[in-house]
């Protein structure tokens, strides 16, 4: 108790200094985040092994965030935006999954390597971008709304990524021992992998799809449906805590629904706000979620900054920063072009370009996934981390590069 409650105050002290600093210096709340995990992490060691634990709770945040997002569309905005959503976003995701996997062929990796590192690297940081957008006012440009297009089509994506993951690893990894027995590596991690509880394991394919889609329509109905006599029910309580309860309830709820039957459960509770959108209750729930939004979105980053491995960076700097750079270029040429393609304005075309240029905490599942069916060995997987962290660590100074860019355009500036 004592460890968790110094723990606390070391999370939150580093947040409570560090991030009204960087708002008031220009630099925005992420950043501040950002700089608060090197300063309790790798600079000064105040918190070590327990950082990957948290960062797992808190990417708890990211669901909460399109929670609330969802509750301020409705479905026929949604419907709005299907162009966006598909032809876009399935764009991004295709070209770049194609441009990394060959880079990283070039390099010499196998083919199911670089399948797998093409995956880890289409993918954007949801939880960096839309804190951002909404801190700057920039969700409802045209260029806010094309990037939020790609990231929920991302966030779509990860779900047959993770299902094609274990098709890239080898049976098993037969290994050699001390006292020259086999090992199984790959087949160990699965039997921990489908220990999970879950709705559709052994279940043929038919079977996966029904019970899929019957968590969908339950989720979709349990919104239209049972909402109201649910919050008449607490309402006859009068107690305030209870609505946050009620709130926080409906969303691990659906988190946990979608997880057992395979799904991301940041697009179920996506869904789930987009049914409530029009309900009376949405900004009663919008009230109570958005200071767990906050908060959780903000430890998050903290992990982020304090699992940086300075060491591994400084043993070989030249090579992961150009790698992350790398990354982050061989992104925002594919990301400008389909701006163009699609017709976005000067200003927005360079909103999607600079902001969705970075990798995402997606990656992290992904990595620790493919680590897990033997598809990325453990050093190759420690130089990912640490290219998705820098390029996440680098996305808000583009930000601040987008702003200084834009003071000196104007709408009629010439394409």
């Amino acid at each position: 108790m004592e460890t968790f409650l110094l723990q606390a105050t070391i999370y939150l002290g580093a947040a409570v200094i560090a991030v009204p600093l960087a708002a008031r210096l220009g630099l925005g709340s992420v950043l501040g985040y950002l700089l608060a995990g090197i300063a309790i992490g790798p600079l000064t060691g105040l918190v070590g092994a327990e950082t990957k634990d948290l960062q797992h709770f808190a990417e708890f945040g990211v669901v909460m965030m399109l929670f609330l997002i969802g509750l301020e569309l409705d479905p026929r905005a949604l419907w709005n935006m299907r162009k966006r959503l598909l032809g876009l976003g399935g764009l991004q995701v295709g070209l770049t999954m194609l441009a990394i996997t060959a880079g990283s062929l070039a390099m010499g990796y196998t083919w199911e390597t670089s399948i797998a590192v093409g995956m880890i690297f289409a993918l954007s940081s949801t939880a960096i971008v839309l804190q951002t957008l909404t801190e700057k006012g920039l969700m409802q440009t045209g260029g806010g709304r094309s990037t939020f297009s790609v990231l929920l089509a991302q966030d779509i994506a990860v779900i047959p990524m993770l299902a094609l993951l274990p098709l890239l690893a080898a049976p098993a990894i037969v290994s050699l021992t001390t006292d020259g027995s086999l090992a199984l590596g790959a087949v160990e991690h699965d039997d921990v992998h489908h220990a999970t509880l879950s709705l559709v394991e052994g279940l043929p394919g038919w079977g996966v799809t029904l019970v899929t889609l019957g968590a969908v329509a339950a989720v979709i109905l349990t919104g239209v449906f049972l909402t109201r006599p649910v919050f008449r029910y607490i309402h006859q309580a009068r107690l305030r805590e209870m609505y946050t309860a009620l709130a926080l309830l409906m969303v691990v709820s659906i988190a946990v629904l979608m997880q057992m039957v395979g799904l991301s459960p940041a697009l179920g509770t996506f869904l789930a706000g987009v049914v409530l959108a029009n309900s009376e209750f949405r900004h009663e729930l919008e009230s109570d979620l958005e200071p767990f939004k906050g908060l959780l979105l903000g430890l998050f980053f903290i992990t982020v900054g304090a699992g940086i491995d300075f060491n591994l960076l400084f043993g070989d700097t030249t090579r992961i920063l150009g790698l992350a750079v790398a990354v982050m270029v061989v992104k925002g040429v594919i990301l400008f072009g389909l701006a163009l393609l699609f017709g976005l304005s000067k200003k927005d075309r360079w909103l999607f370009t600079l902001g969705l240029a970075q990798a995402g905490e997606f990656g992290f599942v992904l990595i620790a996934f493919s680590v897990a069916q033997g598809v990325l060995t453990d050093g190759l997987a420690g130089q990912l981390l640490l290219i998705i962290a820098l390029s996440m660590l680098i996305t808000p100074l583009l930000f601040i590069a987008y702003e200084m860019l834009t003071r000196r355009m104007t709408d009629n500036d010439p394409e």
